[in-house]
């Protein structure tokens, strides 16, 4: 008995799966299930059955626009908003003005206790929070004139990572995979790196939102030393790897008789792309994120701190070809003791940071690599309203700071100024959506045009706003 004849006379799965209207016309003619058998090819349960080739992947790497000045970015997101008159935006004015109402600003002028000094050739001012920072600043582009819309973190934080207060949209790391793909397709193209709990918004500042779920980012908890606990699950202990991929190749063949037969499920989907990427890491991840691997003298540039081992870390997902890579390095909502507080958080990213940029400068990479440091927004430049005897400062949406540096940046740098006060920014007003197609522009996309068309509208990052700040782009 021949194949064809056992294939043709053999139960089928597909043939449970089909509605009235299907079943009519598959009664009267046959053609719909010809179609499905020939999409499908050969048996169903066929042992040697391989997952769909990479060039089929919607992470597969793509061509940008135009040619591109970096291939992927590096988010250190210091959530909390620090102080932008404390850190990179020096105004002696209110030294002068030292406690006396600042007139229009309803409060105290509170001076910044930290020296600001000339760094690098350019000879940009930088805090002395920042020592190691600082001398790095050659390869920094400043921008002094941020604003944001609303300075509460949760809104303003969902804001910075997605270009949305209300609507839920993709996060940039999200639009990044979408419209670039990724080079490994054996390790997610978007990884998120917090320590510790959910920041403010939660899963809302990596999702994918409208985009489908396999451009969504995978956020990994790093208070974890070991490979094992950073990634939950990370292999099975009970199936090996030739049982797991059977399984999977009959997941993928069973969700496309659903998609043909019923209606194809984004969600479902989604969720079949998990089960594939979390197959592929039990043998990437592992490596990429054992940094025991690393030299010593390595280890010890970056530090061993928490912040040290995640900058480690995204050193070592970008040589392995993933995309985009948040760094959230938090802790800077200081409404007291400003002196003390910030001096302490500044001290946690300041050497890790520093490590990152000559590590990835020394390994020809940071030519290729955009970095970007910033908050959700800045702080006011009077004391905090709480009246507490060791002050801080409140929130300010109207002005604050962000430095980029490394792919495709105009290095030693300034952009923009806010008031004397430090107050408003008021020369070269830069929103989020600017920042926002500014790094999309260095990633060699025209942020008006890379689209996802979702309820009968294109959507975009920067909705219907943003110019890119050429000024900083080499």
């Amino acid at each position: 008995m021949n194949e064809k004849y056992i294939r043709e006379h053999s139960p089928r799965l597909e043939d449970s799966f089909f509605t009235r209207r299907q079943f009519l016309e598959r009664s009267g003619t046959g053609f719909g299930a010809l179609s499905l058998a020939a999409l499908l090819g050969g048996k169903l349960f066929d042992n040697g059955a391989q997952a769909a080739p990479s060039s089929l992947s919607p992470l597969s790497p793509k061509p940008p626009h135009f040619a591109a000045k970096a291939k992927r970015v590096v988010h250190i997101f210091a959530q909390g908003a620090p102080s932008h008159l404390d850190t990179w935006d020096p105004k002696p004015a209110l030294a002068k003005m030292a406690d006396q109402e600042l007139p229009g600003l309803g409060g105290v002028a509170l001076p910044s206790p930290f020296k600001f000094s000339k760094k690098g050739k350019s000879g940009v001012e930088v805090s002395e929070v920042f020592p190691q920072l600082g001398e790095m600043v050659d390869h920094m582009a400043v921008v002094r004139s941020m604003y944001t819309d609303i300075p509460s973190h949760e809104v303003a934080t969902v804001m910075m990572n997605t270009g949305s207060l209300r609507l839920a949209k993709p996060s940039l790391g999200s639009w990044l995979v979408y419209g670039l793909g990724t080079d490994n397709q054996n390790i997610p193209g978007y990884i998120s790196l917090r320590p510790g709990g959910m920041p403010p918004g939660g899963t809302q500042n990596w999702q994918s939102a409208f985009l489908p779920g396999v451009f969504q980012g995978a956020s990994i908890n790093t208070q974890f030393t070991s490979v094992e606990q950073l990634i939950e699950n990370i292999r099975s202990q009970s199936t090996p790897l030739t049982e797991q991929r059977r399984q999977l190749d009959l997941v993928h063949k069973l969700n496309d008789v659903h998609s043909q037969n019923l209606q194809k499920d984004a969600q479902l989907e989604a969720r079949i792309e998990s089960f594939e990427m979390a197959f592929k890491m039990q043998t990437e991840a592992t490596d990429a994120f054992d940094i025991s691997r690393e030299p010593e003298n390595i280890r010890s540039m970056y530090g061993n701190t928490a912040q040290g081992r995640q900058m480690l870390i995204a050193r070592r997902l970008i040589e392995r070809g993933v995309r985009f890579v948040q760094v959230w390095a938090g802790g800077w909502d200081h409404h007291q003791n400003l002196d003390t507080a910030l001096r302490g958080t500044a001290g946690q990213i300041d050497q890790p940071a520093a490590a990152f940029l000559k590590d990835l400068k020394q390994r020809g990479l940071l030519d290729s690599t955009l970095v970007v440091w910033g908050g959700e927004f800045g702080r006011t430049s009077v004391r905090d309203r709480n009246g507490n005897a060791n002050p801080g400062r409140d929130h300010n949406s109207r002005a604050f700071s962000m430095w980029l540096a490394g792919g495709g940046v105009k290095g030693g740098t300034t952009y923009g100024a806010t008031d004397e006060f430090g107050s408003r920014a008021v020369e070269n007003r830069v929103h989020i959506h600017d920042m926002h197609a500014t790094i999309l522009r260095l990633l060699g996309f025209d942020h008006e045009k890379l689209t996802y068309r979702y309820n009968g509208r294109d959507f975009r990052l920067t909705d219907n706003f943003g110019v890119p700040v050429k000024h900083i782009i080499a």
